[in-house]
């Protein structure tokens, strides 16, 4: 099972559609993804339709250690997305994770519980620097952190969450290494020299450092992600085609794209999606 983090220490950035898009599009590929909402404002738990709701969610994960997945794991309209849903009404866990000897590890204890069952767990994250944060990153395998082409928020990726890579490098003498960092300008307006500036900086930026790379997908400011969030769909079911006379590629290309820079493994799979035009979610798919 492949972990992947998405991460910033700002928020606004996009985790949210970033986490929701890709698990959406790979779980269409036939892949079964399990998304994690560890954001206090669980805009994820109810992104997609839920199907079926556990009885717990990640208060019961983390507090308890519950292992068991009839009782943590909702599952959405989309066939094979399942997530396991935001429920720390009163903020506890931080403080919980912070006190507890395993803290910073209990999630990498708790992932033997979903080997076999998924094949890729997607984990959104709250938009800023907290213990939970620091434990899905230990937990993975990779982490994505969108940067929206701003001045200010590239200066802030610095100075949070690549300084949050630095500070777990001590978990090395566990045999833990820190995952790489992927970044991944998002939100890109369709004539933007700032967002080309702000693309060769951090480009010059993280040239030499180790453990961090800028990603070749880009995710420009298209209408299709905004609808399909409104839908309740992935967005490559939203938008199977380039609009006539838009530059950007269409939602599908860019998942496809994304997807498969993250997962190279399932590259074969990606191209299987043929994004062709889908209404809401079947009655097969919610059964």
């Amino acid at each position: 099972m492949q972990v992947i983090s998405v991460i910033s220490t700002k928020g606004g950035v996009g985790k949210t559609t970033i986490t929701a898009n890709l698990g959406g599009f790979i779980a269409d590929a036939g892949l079964r993804v399990l998304l994690l909402d560890l954001d206090v404002q669980p805009t994820l738990s109810s992104y997609y339709q839920l199907a079926d709701r556990a009885h717990g969610g990640v208060y019961e994960m983390l507090a308890f250690n519950e292992r068991d997945l009839s009782r943590l794991v909702s599952r959405t309209a989309i066939a094979r997305l399942d997530v396991i849903v935001s429920n720390d009404e009163h903020r506890q866990l931080d403080t919980l994770l912070l006190h507890a000897p395993d803290g910073r590890l209990r999630l990498r204890h708790l992932l033997p519980a979903f080997q076999g069952a998924y094949d890729l767990l997607l984990i959104d994250t709250q938009g800023a620097r907290s213990v939970l944060l620091e434990m899905a990153v230990l937990a993975s395998d990779m982490a994505v952190s969108p940067v929206t082409p701003e001045i200010l928020t590239a200066r802030e990726l610095r100075r949070g969450t690549v300084q949050l890579i630095k500070d777990i490098a001590p978990f090395r003498h566990l045999g833990i290494q820190p995952p790489p960092l992927c970044l991944l300008l998002n939100r890109i307006p369709a004539v933007s020299a700032n967002a080309r500036l702000i693309q060769q900086s951090l480009r010059l930026i993280f040239r030499d450092q180790a453990g961090v790379g800028l990603l070749h997908t880009e995710v420009p400011a298209i209408e299709a992600f905004p609808r399909a969030a409104t839908l309740g769909l992935p967005a490559h079911r939203v938008e199977h085609r380039r609009p006539t006379g838009r530059l950007a590629p269409a939602a599908i290309e860019i998942m496809r794209s994304l997807a498969g820079e993250l997962c190279p493994q399932w590259r074969e799979q990606f191209a299987l999606v043929s994004g062709k035009p889908w209404g809401r979610p079947s009655h097969a798919e919610r059964s």
